[in-house]
Order: C-alpha cells, then sequence, then structure tokens
C-alpha cells in the first residue's frame, strides 16, 4: 500500500517551486503554534468527563453532514447512514457504505481533513481507498479504545490553548466551571451565548423558551421588559463563567432599533401567536439590534452567522431531524443590514462585532469595505461551504486589498467534530502561507514582514478580536 497523500509536507503549498519554498518557511514559522478556536461545537461535558469516544462510524460519519450529504446526493438514503427513518444501521455497515463513497471526496475539503485524520490521528499509515473497509474499521477502532485516545489527552496533543462551546443561554454551565476550576486541565474551554430560539420567533419552542427564561433570569417581572431583563442577566452569567460571545445564527443580518412601545407591541402579538411573518423578521431585527446593545455594555463579542436556509428537504427534517445536511447557502445584504446597529454601536470603545458569511459575492463588496471603516467590525474567517482551501485563498484575495490583514477574526473551525479540530487548523494555516509567499515572490510583501504577518493572522488575531 502506498502512503497517503495526507503525509506530504507540502500539500496545498503553491506549486511553484520557488513561491513553495518561501511558504515552507512561513508554516514552518506557525506549524507549532497553539491552536486558538473561539466558536465551535464541541460539548464540553465530553472534556469534563473525559468521555471516550464512540465507534468509527458514530464519531467520523453519522454526524457530519458535510460527509453524509454527499454521499445521499449520489443515491444513498439517509437511513444507511445515521439513526432516523425506519431502522438504525449497524456501525460496521455505515462505515463499509462510507468507504465504498470514499472515491467521492477527492478534491472536497471534508475530503482533505479526513485524510488529514486517517494520517496524522489515527495513524493509517495509507490512504483510505487502499484498504478494505474492515481494516480500516479495526484500526480507528482499536484506537479509539487506547487509555491515551480520550478528549483530555488528545486536547493537549493536539496543542489547543483555547476551545469555545456553542451554548443554550440557560445552559448552567456546570461543565465548564468544573473544567475551570480543575488544577490537572491546562486548556481553557470557554461558553458562548447563542440566543437564537429565544430571539426568533418563528422558532416552533419559541413562547415556551420566553417562558422559561423569564421564570429564570426575569426577576420577578413580566412581559417584554422581563424578556429583556432576563437576556441580560443571563449574558451577566455567561460572562462571569468565562464566555467572550455571542454568538448569532440568523437567516439575514438585518437589524432594526424599534421604541419601547412597538417593541412590547410585538412581544405581546408573538406570545398571542397573532404575529404575521413580517412582525416575526422585525422584532428579530430589533432583538439583534438590542444583543449589540448589550454586547457594548457587557463586553462578549458580537458574532453573526447569517446566510443558511435552514432545512430545505423537509422529509429529510421530518425522518432525521436538523443538522443533516440539506442547510443550503442564499444570498445577503450585509450593507443595510448592519446599519441601524453600526450607526449607534459602530464606534463605541472596545464593541467587536465578527461578520461571518457563506455568501461570498459580499466579500469584497461589502463585507470589506465595513470593516475597513468601522473600528468594531472584523471579518469572521470563511465558513462552512467556504471554509476549503480554494475559498479561503479567494477570500484573502478579495478582502486583503481593502483591509489589510488586521481586520480578520483568525481561522474559526466551527466544528463538532474534535478529531478534526487539528486537521482544519493546519489546513488554514497552509493557506494563509500560501498567500503569503505569493504576495512576497510578487515583492509586494517583504519577507521579514510575511513572518510578523502570519504570526498575527494565525495566533494575535483571533487573541485580539476576541478578547483574549
Amino acid at each position: 500500500m502506498s502512503q497517503s497523500i495526507a503525509a506530504n509536507p507540502d500539500r496545498l503549498l503553491p506549486a511553484d517551486p520557488g513561491t513553495r519554498s518561501i511558504a515552507r518557511d512561513l508554516l514552518q514559522r506557525v506549524q507549532d503554534l497553539p491552536i486558538i478556536s473561539p466558536h465551535g461545537h464541541v460539548d464540553a461535558a465530553v472534556i469534563e468527563h473525559n468521555t471516550p469516544f464512540p465507534d468509527p462510524a458514530a464519531l467520523l460519519v453519522s454526524p457530519d453532514h458535510y460527509v453524509t450529504r454527499l454521499i445521499h446526493a449520489n443515491g444513498v438514503t439517509l437511513d444507511k447512514l445515521r439513526a432516523g427513518g425506519a431502522t438504525t444501521p449497524e456501525s460496521r455497515d455505515i462505515w463499509r457504505t462510507f468507504v465504498e463513497a470514499w472515491p467521492l471526496f477527492e478534491g472536497t475539503a471534508s475530503g482533505y481533513w479526513l485524510r488529514t485524520q486517517f494520517d496524522n490521528v489515527f495513524k493509517l499509515g495509507a490512504d483510505l481507498g487502499e484498504m478494505s473497509a474492515d481494516t480500516s474499521y479495526d484500526a480507528i477502532a482499536a484506537k479509539l479504545v487506547e487509555p491515551g485516545f480520550r478528549p483530555r489527552q488528545l486536547f493537549k496533543d493536539f496543542n489547543i490553548e483555547v476551545l469555545a462551546t456553542t451554548d443554550d443561554p440557560l445552559d448552567n454551565l456546570a461543565s465548564h466551571k468544573e473544567i475551570a476550576e480543575d488544577p490537572t486541565f491546562g486548556g481553557r474551554v470557554l461558553p458562548t451565548f447563542r440566543p437564537d430560539q429565544y430571539l426568533n420567533i418563528a422558532h416552533p419552542t419559541w413562547s415556551a423558551n420566553v417562558d422559561r427564561l423569564i421564570g429564570a433570569a426575569g426577576d420577578g417581572a413580566t412581559g417584554y421588559a422581563a424578556y429583556i431583563t432576563a437576556l441580560e442577566n443571563r449574558r451577566r452569567y455567561f460572562v462571569e463563567h468565562g464566555a467572550v460571545s455571542a454568538d448569532h445564527g440568523v437567516a439575514t443580518p438585518a437589524t432594526l432599533k424599534l421604541d419601547r412601545a412597538e417593541a412590547e407591541r410585538l412581544f405581546e402579538l408573538a406570545r398571542a401567536g397573532k404575529a404575521t411573518a413580517e412582525d416575526r423578521n422585525t422584532f428579530e431585527a430589533h432583538m439583534m439590534y438590542q444583543m449589540g446593545r448589550m454586547s457594548v455594555e457587557d463586553g462578549l463579542v458580537m458574532t453573526i452567522h447569517p446566510g443558511s436556509f435552514r432545512n430545505h428537504h423537509t422529509p429529510t427534517f421530518e425522518a432525521f431531524g436538523a443538522d443533516t445536511g440539506h442547510d443550503i447557502p442564499f444570498a445577503v445584504s450585509y450593507t443595510e443590514g448592519v446599519r441601524a446597529l453600526l450607526q449607534d454601536f459602530g464606534t463605541a470603545k472596545d464593541f467587536h462585532l465578527v461578520l461571518f458569511t457563506m455568501d461570498e459575492t459580499v466579500f469584497s463588496r461589502e463585507l470589506a469595505p465595513l470593516a475597513g471603516f468601522y473600528p468594531s467590525v472584523y471579518l469572521g474567517a470563511p465558513w462552512w461551504f467556504l471554509d476549503a482551501p480554494d475559498a479561503m485563498l479567494r477570500f484573502r484575495s478579495a478582502v486583503t486589498e481593502t483591509t489589510g490583514f488586521s481586520r480578520s477574526s483568525g481561522f474559526i473551525d466551527d466544528t463538532r467534530a474534535f478529531c478534526s479540530i487539528p486537521a482544519r487548523h493546519d489546513a488554514s494555516r497552509r493557506i494563509e502561507a500560501s498567500f503569503l509567499a505569493r504576495m512576497v515572490a510578487e515583492h509586494r510583501v517583504s519577507e521579514e514582514r510575511a513572518h510578523e504577518l502570519i504570526v498575527d493572522i494565525v495566533d494575535s488575531s483571533p487573541r485580539r478580536v476576541f478578547k483574549l
């Protein structure tokens, strides 16, 4: 069997020998820096309890919508890949289906990340396509039961310094507290305030969520005033437990400042189940403005992740639930959307607003100009569908001439797949080295300055932007 291409030290670096040599030196400068992961979806309880990883399919295939969606697109029904539907497939059968479909992943970002994991984390020593499904399954399964192959040890082995989770506003954050107080654990696991289900009236459990929120943190009040108070109180609780940011997964980046009477009217309409679609959109835009106001006051970095049509295929959602591969990007408008927020807070002291997008047409047209003027605005890294090598290069090419390198967030892995974190950060570092190497080769940046810039991009930027 031949060695996996994931073992090649020049992967993702430029093909031109001279430029590649520059990129190698730049990569070496940052290759061993710690991982700063200020936005992701790993469960803190897994790290608190040092929970063993499940079987290979449950770890690497079934929960990964990047993986299952492409196999599904090629004619394999999801009930052969994950729980749900009429039956629950056996782990080894899922893995066999995945290995049979492995050639489909050539050229994809998920294929690159998986190859890197197979080589660097699981030490398969050969490409998956050259091994039988059972051989690779058994090799990974054997790795998963090793005493040293647990989340806490891997956290250390992966050289993770900071890992942020994504948490419900009413989470008691007990796991975060236990980790923070554990003297044997060297890293930082930080909660992130994610209030989507409490702000979006269209969410099916919005009213019940508001009841729980007001009951838990409304200071005994009722109505809209209690709702606002409860959100402020829970944000404060998150800050006290180490949170540095509040994340918002919204359909659009719209913000709107309503007077209190109008906000109360829409809130009561929604509580009575009488809000129209326009009412719902208006209220959510107002609440995004309120989230910005609260960030100015409590210091939480505000991040916005818009532009996904969630659960595009209703039958799949009904059978398998959310986050199963059929969320589809759509175009968004930032310039008008965030104007109300930026009118009042765009120059506010210490307010940090990180804007993400899945619509790369706005990189140079809207996001770079916004970040190139407002002190509060930072460019979120290419995210979801764009967290791929060529897309990351397009991002750098689109924004750098307007904003330079100082206005970006640093890499965001945005993953639930713990074992993919080092692969994703390694890919980002290689892409940054490649982009800077081209600028050096074209005599647009000195090599000495490029070495300073890549350290800032990889390490200093996420610390600065997320107030670490």
